[in-house]
């Protein structure tokens, strides 16, 4: 895949799992993981602390060998090769800078191991040192610099060596919100300049989301979604990605109704909802996923008049607003139905403020809510069916 995310019919993958398993005596921690990450591609493991993305992560470099499957890089089976025999290099969270070594001699290292000639050992490690914005840092220790110069130093570090696939294991997690922010950025700029297979793995979704072309989103051992960041966070096929993957209300309902190609949802949390009927029937209990910024809020009057509103056909809930917190670009509400579920809804900070205690319909487009566990059939697989 190229660093947009486009893949070439046919080519090679630059990491092929199949079947991928490793227990630790009774605990499965990566239970038959099967994956292709294509050239050029930026591709993250996401998941919660325990998921098995970091034992895949290690597997795929030699640090950890499989209990059963096989890892492939370029086509050729690595399964048992030591992480010396793999054209792979590795990030770690902590850095792992030698602290005796300068800039350069930390950079090098791998070069020196090679015996790389003095020639193209400095030329080499200049380039990846002007690659990470650290030019002229080649004198200093690692105690002189800050958390972000010593992660770019290791990111030269594992660039320098020239691999087929880069491995990053939470390299930024042990930084502060904005500098790691500001490094997502470099990190991007980095991977698209070389073009070269990054493999990360993060529990932080926004990150994965901003960085990724594609993203496996990890639950016990297991995949749960694989997909670009737009698929994951606009179509999750399961409750757990949709409650991971960023903010969403997860609101339990009851099909009353199907015609015409729709279906009437009555919500446990009062009001109704409209969704296409694709796998539904009536009395069938479903849930339905709809982001907070899908949500539009709407002052009343505060008695039991209302409904639907404006839209007969659309989406609707009422509460009142709880809670309110300003982001500068948008402001964020929590609101209490009347059956006592809380629904979070973001609007722009172009709308009036709303007041702790107001009355409201909460309305949303048909289209904007996905109901959880129903196959979702693109426009081509339904011609294909008929």
């Amino acid at each position: 895949m190229s660093p947009t995310g486009t893949r070439a019919a046919g080519a090679i993958p630059d990491v092929r799992l199949i079947n991928l398993t490793k227990r630790f005596r009774e605990i499965v921690a990566v239970d038959g993981v099967s994956l292709d990450i294509g050239a050029g591609e930026f591709f993250s493991l996401l998941g919660p602390s325990g998921c098995g993305k970091t034992t895949t992560l290690r597997m795929i470099g030699g640090f950890e060998l499989p209990t059963s499957g096989r890892v492939e890089l370029r086509g050729r089976d690595v399964t048992m090769d030591p992480p010396e025999r793999r054209p792979v290099n590795m990030v770690f969270q902590s850095y792992a800078l030698f602290p005796h070594l300068s800039v350069f001699d930390n950079v090098a290292f791998g070069l020196r191991r090679r015996r790389v000639p003095d020639v193209d050992v400095r030329r080499r490690v200049g380039a990846a040192l002007e690659l990470v914005r650290l030019t002229g840092y080649d004198r200093r220790g690692p105690g002189e610099l800050s958390g972000g110069q010593a992660q770019r130093v290791a990111l030269a570090r594992a660039l320098v060596c020239e691999p087929t696939v880069l491995l990053l294991d939470e390299p930024l997690g042990a930084l502060d919100l904005k500098l790691r922010r500001q490094l997502q950025v470099e990190l991007k700029r980095v991977q698209v300049e070389v073009g070269i297979t990054f493999v990360y793995v993060t529990h932080d979704q926004e990150e994965a989301l901003a960085l990724s072309d594609r993203i496996a989103v990890m639950n016990r051992g297991r995949i749960e979604q694989l997909g670009t960041p737009e698929e994951l966070y606009d179509r999750p096929r399961t409750r757990f990605v949709a409650d991971f993957i960023g903010t969403t209300n997860l609101l339990a309902g009851t099909v009353e109704s199907v015609a015409g190609g729709s279906a009437v949802l009555e919500l446990e949390a009062g009001g109704r909802c409209v969704v296409g009927a694709d796998g539904l029937a009536p009395g069938a209990a479903v849930e339905v996923a709809i982001r907070p910024e899908a949500l539009e809020l709407v002052p009343r009057d505060g008695s039991d008049a209302g409904g639907p509103g404006a839209d007969p056909a659309g989406c609707w809930l009422r509460g009142r607003i709880e809670l309110s917190a300003y982001h500068g670009t948008s402001i964020s509400y929590q609101v209490r139905t009347e059956s006592g579920r809380q629904v979070a809804a973001t609007v722009p900070r172009t709308q009036r403020r709303l007041a702790t205690g107001t009355p409201v319909e909460i309305r949303w487009r048909s289209d904007d809510a996905l109901v959880l566990g129903v196959p979702v059939i693109s426009g081509d697989q339904k011609e294909e069916l008929r």
